[in-house]
């Protein structure tokens, strides 16, 4: 039997279908995944999601596993070697502002004892659902965390960006009231 999915979805992608349904929109609280999330999100600004997915792995393996204290170490050798990884979304931007976020993420933990702690905090823990199918880009939550992770030194963390990341670790649950991951 067809499951009912959002929109976005595509149903002829094995990679969305199996992101959707066992990711997208499920409340995630473990830091190393929710750094994970973040650094993807950023890469994948100004280009299709289906891109980063089809990149995923050979991201976790180019960023050792999303470890954040590994990439905030990382030095002009391995700057080199990232740009040179044609596995990857080769923008030197987005690479070095990887590395920053990742010095930022491991002060958000030192100073909240956990990213997850910070990033719930916004919402008192709580997952916001949206009992509407509008479409959105952004909202005063993702404004607030932009504006906050902008203060700590971290790049790439716009409205938009933030608010794709809140959908995608379940801070935000926007999944179109008849798909199948809708709360009922």
């Amino acid at each position: 039997m067809e499951r009912n999915r959002c929109r976005w979805a595509d149903s002829s992608s094995e990679l969305y279908i199996a992101y959707h349904d066992r990711e997208w929109g499920r409340p995630e609280h473990d830091d190393q995944k929710l750094f994970e999330m973040l650094i993807l999100e950023g890469f994948q600004a100004g280009l299709s999601w289906i891109t980063i997915l089809k990149k995923r792995e050979a991201f976790r393996r180019a960023f050792d596993g999303f470890d954040p204290a590994a990439v905030a170490g990382y030095g002009p050798e391995k700057l080199e070697a990232l740009m040179a990884d044609s596995g990857i979304v080769r923008n030197r931007r987005k690479i070095h502002a990887a590395v920053q976020n990742a010095k930022a993420f491991l002060a958000i933990q030192e100073e909240y004892g956990s990213f997850d702690r910070y990033l719930w905090g916004f919402t008192d823990g709580q997952v916001i659902l949206n009992t509407d199918d509008a479409v959105r880009a952004s909202s005063e939550l993702s404004d607030r965390i932009s504006a906050d992770l902008k203060c700590r030194g971290m790049n790439f963390v716009g409205t938009v960006i933030i608010y794709s990341f809140l959908q995608a670790v379940g801070v935000v649950n926007d999944h179109e009231t008849n798909c199948w991951c809708y709360p009922r």
